[in-house]
């Protein structure tokens, strides 16, 4: 009995096809090659790869059964055992063909061409994929092409960079929101993130390691930049007079920073920070989602903007249409110790309804907000821990005072 023999599958024919050729030249020596001829190879090569990537992709994007013929969890694990790649880098390009196959075809034709590699094209799909789950399927697709378009100039670090800003060149009209709701999750994810360790290596040093809100390392670098400028003759030198390097210098500066502060000046109550100043539009100020501005740092939200204004020693400049300065906050406008004393006689611990934090460990709030005219008085304030702070200037949130003086917090329906 003859056994009819599958024809072989044009994609295999290809492939097996360029490997033979490549068999051809294993023994070629490069080194011959003229100098034109050499970069004209090495542009082919780059091209070469990323057509040859994408055909990668679309074969795993459709090899479950590959998997399913020796039970393997998936067609990665399968390559993985049997090729010996990384298993994190196999898993990430059977998500990257998944979404190729699934949602994203000009990202995949714009690699079949050689336009665009495997690493922009991973980058490529995850600035997609972060987009508003709402978002008008219209512009998604304007998003992927001007993003694949990009592809052809910039690298996956610069087209990471252009990703995250994609809406303001392809719908400006609803970025503003976006970016204000993106920073707001962002800000949420820092605070959840936020800690500091610090470990004694026995030798007279301590290895301080911390994963800060990015607004707070750019107030950090701020001071410590103070201390570390190279114009600086006081220690920022090698005994053979050259320059420290950077992190030597800003190390040395924030020992120069803690040295410094002034402990009769410390936040008791957390009331006092180092002072920068925070821009932002009064039509910003005033949404529940606007963006302010650390100059040359990090945007914050409008709600964050006003939380520091509350408790920090910032000074708050509100600019109109034509960015003139319309108010620049004094310190007048925070709380004294006074004040916080007798906050402190009225209520032991946070104001918060449930809450059993000390009301030293507290900070004190403007419940009408400084932006709307609300006064800096003991009528206009309560008493309340840094969480509870946050959820006070939160959109997400209503918060009211109960009868027997309690703040009462409830999730906006």
């Amino acid at each position: 009995m003859t056994t009819l023999q599958q024809p072989q599958h044009p994609v295999l024919s290809a492939v097996v096809a360029i490997t033979g050729i490549l068999d051809g030249v294993a023994e070629a020596n490069p080194v011959f090659i003229a100098t034109d001829q050499k970069a004209a190879t090495l542009l082919e090569i780059a091209r070469a790869k990323a057509q040859l990537a994408e055909l990668e992709l679309r074969v795993l994007a459709t090899a479950e059964d590959v998997a399913a013929e020796s039970a393997a969890r998936d067609v990665a694990a399968w390559l993985h055992h049997r090729t010996h790649q990384r298993p994190e880098t196999l898993r990430a390009d059977l998500r990257l063909a998944e979404a190729l196959d699934r949602n994203y075809s000009r990202v995949a034709a714009a690699m079949r061409t050689g336009d665009c590699n495997r690493a922009q094209a991973h980058v490529i799909v995850n600035a997609l994929d972060d987009l508003p789950a709402d978002l008008d399927p219209e512009i998604k697709i304007m998003a992927e092409e001007a993003l694949v378009a990009y592809a052809t100039r910039f690298d996956p670090t610069q087209l990471r960079r252009l990703g995250r800003r994609i809406l303001d060149v392809i719908a400006p009209e609803i970025a503003e929101a976006e970016e204000a709701r993106r920073l707001a999750a962002e800000e949420a994810h820092a605070r959840k993130k936020t800690r500091l360790a610090m470990r004694r290596l026995g030798d007279g040093t301590t290895r301080i390691t911390a994963v800060i809100p990015d607004a707070a390392a750019d107030r950090l670098a701020t001071n410590l930049e103070a201390f570390a400028s190279p114009r600086r003759d006081d220690g920022t030198r090698t005994e053979t007079g050259e320059y420290l390097p950077y992190a030597r210098r800003l190390g040395r500066a924030l020992c120069q920073l803690l040295e410094t502060l002034d402990p009769a000046r410390l936040p008791i109550h957390g009331g006092d920070a180092t002072t920068v100043i925070v821009t932002i539009d009064i039509d910003q100020l005033r949404k529940e989602a606007g963006i302010a501005q650390i100059p040359g740092g990090t945007p914050i939200t409008a709600a964050e903007a006003r939380r520091l204004a509350c408790t920090a020693n910032i000074l708050p400049a509100v600019l109109g249409r034509d960015s003139e300065v319309l108010d620049l906050g004094r310190k007048e406008r925070f709380f004294t110790a006074a004040q916080r004393r007798a906050l402190l006689l009225r209520s032991a611990t946070c104001e918060a309804e449930g809450c059993d934090i000390p009301g030293t460990w507290a900070e004190a709030h403007h419940w009408i907000e400084w932006a709307q005219g609300g006064a800096t008085d003991l009528e206009n304030a309560a008493l309340l821990c840094s969480h509870h702070h946050h959820r006070a200037h939160d959109p997400e949130y209503l918060h009211e005072r109960l009868p027997n003086g309690d703040i009462r917090f409830t999730r906006r329906t």
